[in-house]
């Protein structure tokens, strides 16, 4: 039988009862990240639930001068997901969101130390040519 903490139906009912209950103690809508901290879950994994669900119609972003609030639009919708979808395809997604975030750090750092290197290369290059002019005066 399938774990409930794991499946998307109840990682959705908990996103949306945790923007309520956050709205209800601070008087004004929550960003992902407060959700997320209300519940004791990582941000990207907050961000992708919300994607889902603003995929769904269950919420809406709205961008605005304090930043991008979440706002419920058809709680009922909720009872739609399916309830024993495992999180495994979650938790996929985000190794490899993170494995190509990793990779792409990598790369920027192996191009930081090539540029680095060009630049000392040429100017070695620059100053043997100087001392040669200077050697032939």
């Amino acid at each position: 039988m399938q774990n409930k903490k794991t499946s998307l139906y109840s990682q959705a009912h908990l996103m949306v009862a945790a923007m309520r209950v956050y709205e209800h103690l601070n008087s004004r809508p929550p960003t992902v990240d407060d959700v997320c901290r209300v519940i004791n879950i990582s941000v990207e994994q907050g961000y992708f639930i919300c994607r889902k669900l603003q995929d769904i119609d269950i919420i809406k972003a709205v961008e605005g001068s304090y930043g991008t609030r979440l706002f419920i639009n058809d709680h009922l919708k909720l009872e739609d997901l399916p309830r024993d979808e495992p999180e495994n395809k979650l938790e996929d997604d985000l190794k490899k969101f993170q494995s190509t975030q990793k990779a792409l750090s990598q790369k920027i750092e192996t191009f930081q130390a090539q540029q680095k290197q060009k630049k000392k290369d040429l100017f070695a290059e620059m100053e043997k040519k100087l001392k040669e002019e200077l050697e032939k005066k």
